[in-house]
């Protein structure tokens, strides 16, 4: 499924004001609907080694079982669509290619990074994401954060020890307790969410919230969405206003128009005895 004019997008990734390299890694592919972005972290440069390698295994794997033939568009194991299934798998393998370079490579020894993955397909959008790269959704003027920061400041949110709006202020935000690469295994995120036209979908490395308020973030997306490389430099401009004390990544993605995927014939008939 094509879906080039129905989506638009638009990405920019930046080393910020103050790190001397730039750890994050995104990568896309606009036919198919596939948005991956990157954090890394640990060592001198290993960072930009396991994002580079989480974007490079994700987009590759995505791209390729993407193009092989729909034999089902729903797991009947765990109820998801196929391009969660995708995304998922794809995740998994990265942090196993990324905990195997670290462990056999000394200047890679303790790289991780977190990452954040978003795929659209008939209408919906498959999101999976591991640590505090995040990704939200602007739909008919509301502004929303769409995945949970594995980390420990939002443990102690849930916990009730912090609220969200002093969680936002906290200067401990960085604690992550779930990236790939740190354990031969990892815990992939996946939710679905149903997409409509106009909706405004963001990817982001922390180097955006952690300068740049939600709101200030929602005012900019519906001030330049005329345009979204405006919209993707002007949060980049933002966060380096503040202060840039991070690599900073957004990307973004509007909905244009439905995207409805045709059903096989095998689809159709299995419905009628459902």
């Amino acid at each position: 499924m094509n879906l080039s004019g129905k989506i638009d997008f638009a990405e920019v990734t930046d080393v910020g004001r103050v790190r001397e390299h730039n750890e994050d890694a995104i990568g896309s592919d606009p036919a198919i609907g596939l948005m991956v972005l990157a954090d890394g972290m640990g060592g001198y440069n290993a960072g930009e080694v396991a994002s580079g390698i989480a974007v490079q295994i994700v987009t590759e794997l995505a791209t390729e079982a993407a193009h092989r033939e729909d034999r089902a568009d729903i797991d009947p194991h765990s109820g998801l669509m196929r391009q969660s299934i995708i995304l998922r798998d794809a995740v998994y393998r990265a942090n196993k290619i990324i905990f195997q370079t670290a462990q056999s490579q000394t200047h890679c020894e303790g790289m991780g990074t977190t990452i954040v993955a978003c795929m659209f397909y008939d209408n919906k959008v498959s999101i999976a994401h591991v640590g505090d790269s995040r990704a939200y959704r602007l739909r008919s003027g509301q502004f929303e954060q769409v995945t949970l920061d594995h980390s420990l400041l939002q443990e102690l949110v849930d916990r009730g020890f912090y609220s969200a709006e002093e969680a936002q202020r906290s200067t401990n935000r960085n604690y992550v307790t779930r990236a790939l690469g740190v354990e031969p295994t990892v815990e992939v995120e996946v939710h679905e969410h149903e997409v409509l036209p106009d909706d405004f979908y963001l990817l982001c490395s922390d180097g955006l919230p952690d300068m740049v308020e939600d709101e200030d973030i929602h005012l900019t997306i519906s001030t330049f969405n005329a345009s979204l490389a405006v919209v993707s430099q002007q949060l980049v401009d933002l966060a380096n206003n503040q202060g840039g004390r991070d690599n900073v990544s957004v990307m973004v993605a509007q909905v244009l128009e439905s995207f409805a995927a045709k059903q096989n014939l095998f689809v159709k008939i299995a419905k009628w005895f459902r």
